[in-house]
C-alpha cells in the first residue's frame, strides 16, 4: 500500500470521526436540540391545521385536495416532492465523485416542467382523471394496462424513491445523532406517516411548502459557510482538482482517486465520459419525460390546481427553484471532498468500510459530513431539520400518490363494490405495507452503483421508466395508437429493462477499484444510452402492433389526445361501464353517523373518514365534475404565464451553455 507522508494520523482523525466520535458530539447541545424540536412542532402544527381546514372525507378531497390549490404551494410541493434527502445525499455524493455534470439532471427539469404544464396536464384535466393509469384506461380501454402500470409504478417507487430516501436520510441521522440506522428510520417514518395517513394531499402540499422554505434557507446557509471555508469560487475550482485521498493502493487505477479532468464540464465525451453528452441530452430527456410528465407524484400536484394559470405558474415556480441544486448540493458535495478528502474520496475498500460502512465508496457521506463538521451549534440542528424536511416531504408525497394508485387502480378492480369509506381505510393501510417493503430494500441501495446514490436512482429509472414514457407520449400525440400496441410495448419494454437490471444486480455493480465482471455487452452500455435504446424499442413495438390492429374511433378519443384536445363533441368513454359502477359505489357511500358515540366520531374526524357536508343533487354533481375538467384561462394571466414560460426556457438554455 502506498501513501503520502504521514497518512496514518491524517486518515484516522478524519475517517473514524463520522462513525464514532463525531456522532457523539454532533447533536448533543441545547441549541441544536431546541431547533429540531421547534421544527417538528411547526411541521405537525401545519399538518394538523391542514387536516382541520380541508375536506379529507372524500376521494377528491383526500387525493386531489378538491382542486383548490394556488400556484405557490403547487410549485413548492413539486420542488419538495422531487428534492428528497436522496438529492441532498445523492447529488452531493456524485458531485464529490465526478464534478458538476449531475447538476444537468436538475436543469433538464426547467424544460420538462414547461412541457408538463402546457402540453400534458391540460389533457389529463380534460380527461377528468385522478391517476395516470386511469388516463390510460380512458385512452385505450380495458383494465390490463391500468393495473400493469399501477404495479410497475409502485415497484419504481420502492426501488428508486422510498428506499433511496430512507437510506439517505438514515445516513445523515446516523452521522449526526449516533442512532442505529433502522431505529432512525422507524422514528422518522412514524412521524411522516402520521400526517400523510390522516391528512391527505392538502396536508401534504401545505407541509411541503413549509419544508421547501426550510430546505432552501438551511442549504443556502451551508453553501455560504462551505464557499467561505474553501476560499471562494476560484479557489474551489483549483482545490477540487487537487483533492486526492492520502491512502491509495498500487493496484487501484489512477482515475479512481483523481478528480476527473472534465469535472467542471456538463457535456462530456460520448465514449469515455461518465455522463456522455448524447445520453445527457436525449437519454435524460426520456427519463425526465417519464418522471415530470407521467409520474403520479408530480402530476397529482398539478391536478390539485384551481385553474390552468395557477398550474402553469406553479410549474414555472418549481422550474426556477430547480436552478438551485447545482449550487446548493452538487458544488457543496465537491467542497466536502476538498475539506474531508480521505473520508469522502476513499478508494481502498477497507478504509471505506471504516469511514462509512460501505466498501464500494463513501461519496454518499459528502453532504452529511460537511454539515456535522462545518456548521456551528444551532445551525447544525437547522441542517438536520433540512434533511428531515427533504426526507419527509418526498416520502409524504410518494406515500399519498402510491396509496392513490393502489386504491383507485388496483383495489377497486379487486373489490368492485367497495364503499368510499373502505377505500379511504385501504389507502391508509397500504402506506404501512409500502414502508415495510421499502425498508427491506435498503441494503441493496447501500451497495449499488459504487456507492453513488443518485447514479443508482437514475440507472434503475433507465431500466424501467422509458416504456412508460413511450406509451404516454404516443397516447397523447399519436391517436392511431391503440390498446394492443400500448400493452405489448409496455411488456416488451419491461422484459428488456428487467433483463439489464437483474443481470446487473446479479453480478453486482462493483466499484472503480474492484470492477464488476458483468458481461460488457450488457453492463458496459451506459444507462443513459440504454434508456434511448429501450425507448426506441418500445416506440417501434407500440406503433407496429397498433398499425397491424384496429384503430380506436374518434368518438372515444375526444379531448384525450393532442389533435382532438379542443373538440366539443361528446365523448363516449371506453371505460363508460366502469364509470357507471364507480358512481354507484359513491352513491352508497354516505352512511349516517347519528348512532356513533363521541369516541368513534372523534376517531372518524382524525382519520378523515367522516362524511360531512350536504348531499349534492345529480345536476350539482355534474356541474362540479365539469368544473374539475375545465381548462379555460383568463386571457391576461394566460399571457403572463406564457411569457414567464419563455423566460424560463431562455434561462435554462443559458445555464447549459455557460457550463457546457
Amino acid at each position: 500500500m502506498a501513501a503520502t507522508p504521514g497518512p496514518a494520523t491524517t486518515w484516522n482523525s478524519s475517517t473514524s470521526a463520522p462513525s464514532s466520535a463525531t456522532s457523539k458530539i454532533a447533536i448533543d447541545n441545547p441549541a441544536d436540540i431546541v431547533v429540531i424540536v421547534i421544527y417538528f412542532l411547526v411541521v405537525l402544527a401545519v399538518g394538523l391545521w391542514a387536516m382541520c381546514v380541508t375536506n379529507r372525507g372524500t376521494v377528491g378531497g383526500f387525493f386531489l385536495a378538491g382542486r383548490s390549490m394556488v400556484w405557490w404551494p403547487i410549485g413548492a410541493s413539486l420542488f419538495a416532492s422531487n428534492i428528497g434527502s436522496g438529492h441532498f445525499v445523492g447529488l452531493a455524493g456524485t458531485g464529490a465523485a465526478s464534478g458538476i455534470a449531475m447538476g444537468a439532471f436538475e436543469w433538464n427539469a426547467l424544460f420538462m416542467v414547461v412541457i408538463l404544464g402546457w402540453m400534458f396536464v391540460p389533457i389529463y384535466i380534460k380527461a377528468g382523471v385522478v391517476t395516470m393509469p386511469e388516463y390510460l384506461r380512458k385512452r385505450f380501454g380495458g383494465k390490463r394496462i391500468q393495473i400493469y402500470l399501477s404495479l410497475l409504478s409502485l415497484l419504481l417507487y420502492i426501488f428508486t424513491k422510498i428506499s433511496a430516501d430512507i437510506f439517505s436520510g438514515a445516513i445523515f441521522i446516523k452521522l449526526s445523532t449516533g442512532l442505529d440506522i433502522y431505529a432512525a428510520i422507524i422514528i422518522l417514518l412514524a412521524i411522516t406517516a402520521l400526517y400523510t395517513i390522516t391528512g391527505g394531499l392538502a396536508a401534504v402540499i401545505y407541509t411541503d411548502t413549509l419544508q421547501t422554505i426550510i430546505m432552501l434557507v438551511g442549504s443556502i446557509i451551508l453553501t455560504t459557510f462551505a464557499f467561505r471555508e474553501v476560499g471562494g469560487y476560484d479557489a474551489f475550482m483549483k482545490k477540487y482538482m487537487a483533492a486526492i485521498p492520502s491512502f491509495i493502493n498500487e493496484t487501484i487505477p489512477e482515475n479512481c482517486y483523481r478528480p476527473r479532468q472534465d469535472a467542471f464540464q456538463i457535456f462530456r465525451d460520448p465514449i469515455t465520459g461518465d455522463l456522455p453528452w448524447p445520453g445527457l441530452v436525449f437519454g435524460l430527456t426520456i427519463l425526465a419525460l417519464w418522471y415530470w410528465c407521467t409520474d403520479q407524484v408530480i402530476v397529482q400536484r398539478c391536478l390539485s390546481g384551481k385553474n390552468m394559470s395557477h398550474i402553469k405558474a406553479g410549474c414555472i415556480f418549481c422550474g426556477y427553484m430547480k436552478l438551485l441544486p447545482m449550487f446548493l448540493m452538487v458544488m457543496t458535495g465537491m467542497i466536502s471532498r476538498i475539506l474531508y478528502t480521505d473520508d469522502v474520496a476513499c478508494v481502498v475498500p477497507e478504509k471505506c468500510e471504516e469511514a462509512c460502512g460501505t466498501a464500494v465508496g463513501c461519496s454518499n457521506i459528502a453532504y452529511p459530513t460537511l454539515v456535522v463538521k462545518l456548521m456551528p451549534n444551532g445551525l447544525r440542528g437547522l441542517m438536520l431539520s433540512v434533511m428531515l424536511a427533504s426526507l419527509m416531504s418526498s416520502l409524504t408525497s410518494i406515500f399519498n400518490s402510491a396509496s392513490t394508485l393502489f386504491t383507485m387502480d388496483i383495489y377497486t378492480s379487486l373489490r368492485k363494490n367497495a364503499k368510499e369509506k373502505e377505500l379511504m381505510i385501504v389507502g391508509r393501510l397500504f402506506i404501512l405495507v409500502l414502508i415495510g417493503v421499502s425498508i427491506a430494500w435498503v441494503p441493496v441501495v447501500q451497495s449499488a452503483q459504487s456507492g453513488q446514490l443518485f447514479d443508482y436512482i437514475q440507472s434503475i429509472t433507465s431500466y424501467l421508466g422509458p416504456p412508460i414514457g413511450a406509451v404516454f407520449f404516443l397516447a397523447i400525440f399519436c391517436k392511431r395508437v391503440n390498446e394492443h400496441g400500448a400493452f405489448w410495448g409496455l411488456v416488451v419494454g419491461l422484459l428488456v429493462g428487467l433483463s439489464r437490471m437483474i443481470t446487473e444486480f446479479a453480478y453486482g455493480t462493483g466499484s472503480c477499484a474492484i470492477p464488476s465482471n458483468c458481461p460488457a455487452i450488457i453492463c458496459k452500455v451506459h444507462y443513459l444510452y440504454f434508456a434511448i435504446i429501450l425507448f426506441v424499442i418500445s416506440v417501434i413495438v407500440i406503433l407496429a402492433v397498433s398499425f397491424l390492429t384496429k384503430p380506436i374511433d374518434d368518438i372515444h378519443l375526444y379531448r384525450l389526445c393532442w389533435t382532438l384536445r379542443n373538440s366539443k363533441e361528446e365523448r363516449i368513454d371506453l371505460d363508460a361501464e366502469d364509470n357507471v359502477q364507480t358512481e354507484t359505489i359513491y352513491e352508497d357511500a354516505d352512511v349516517p353517523d347519528e348512532e356513533l358515540n363521541c369516541l368513534r366520531k372523534s376517531y372518524n374526524w382524525f382519520c378523515g373518514l367522516e362524511q360531512g357536508g350536504p348531499k349534492l343533487s345529480k345536476e350539482e354533481e355534474e356541474a362540479m365534475r365539469q368544473k374539475l375538467m375545465d381548462t379555460t384561462e383568463d386571457p391576461f394571466w394566460r399571457r403572463v404565464v406564457n411569457v414567464n414560460g419563455i423566460i424560463l426556457l431562455a434561462v435554462a438554455i443559458f445555464c447549459h451553455g455557460f457550463f457546457a
